[in-house]
């Protein structure tokens, strides 16, 4: 039996734990919970950032990692998570701040394009049976 992992597993799991990660240093750069139009963000490296911002990072890297276990909860978290990326994408390129909660600037949306695109593509390159998938069942006749 292979330990091998699919790629929507690795993606489940890499962007689960940067997500994570992110979420949590977010908040020593801005722990703010504003709302409205006229919200903004500081920084962090690129991205802007705030309470609410790193709460959305902070949720969906415990989702990625939960769902990162099994071949069919991650192929199940990448396309949907690329298909809400990819939402996010295109509300950031319209309109900012997000649900005026969340504050985005053009870094943050084509780094959400990115994981979208990832999310997608891991999705789709995954078997939701496994990376042995592929390999026909041991028979279990005697």
């Amino acid at each position: 039996m292979s330990n091998a992992r699919t790629p929507a597993q690795m993606y489940a799991l890499v962007f689960g734990a940067l997500l994570l990660v992110i979420g949590v240093i977010g908040f020593f750069v801005d722990s703010a919970f504003e709302s409205g139009s006229e919200i903004s963000g500081d920084e962090l490296i690129l991205f802007e950032v705030n309470g609410w911002h790193n709460i959305v990072h902070i949720a969906s890297g415990l989702v990625g990692l939960a769902m990162a276990g099994s071949a069919a909860s991650a192929r199940l978290f990448a396309l949907g998570f690329g298909v809400v990326y990819g939402v996010v994408t295109l509300w950031g390129f319209i309109d900012d701040p997000i649900l005026n909660l969340i504050p985005v600037n053009t870094a943050d949306n084509f780094l959400h394009l990115a994981i979208a695109g990832a999310g997608i593509w891991a999705g789709l390159a995954s078997s939701p049976r496994g990376p042995d998938a592929h390999e026909p069942r041991p028979s279990t006749a005697a």
